[in-house]
């Protein structure tokens, strides 16, 4: 029987809720600017790797390396998009 309890999908599911607790102490703790938008990008990350890997099952299939490569490059242009937003948009360049 214990070989059909999830237990993969019941970790993500408990560290996914540690990693929302602590990006909500953000709010709750007296951190500079710079420390919370770290605490907040390195916890939006992990939980994004966590569902990408544990939820969407990512890395089961053997294209798995063709899978993560497209989420690098699907990154890559979401910075090169924001970045370059704000290169017109602020900085007028």
């Amino acid at each position: 029987m214990s070989e059909l309890f999830p237990r993969k999908q019941m970790m993500g599911f408990v560290f996914s809720l540690v990693l929302s607790a602590v990006a909500l102490t953000v709010y709750f703790l007296d951190l500079s600017f710079a420390a919370g938008i770290t605490v907040l990008v390195i916890t939006s990350f992990a939980q994004a790797f966590l569902q990408l890997v544990v939820f969407m099952h990512a890395g089961e299939t053997e294209d798995k390396w063709i899978i993560y490569g497209k989420v690098c490059f699907m990154i890559a242009m979401a910075l090169i998009t924001v970045f370059g937003t704000l290169l017109i948009f602020l900085w007028d360049m």
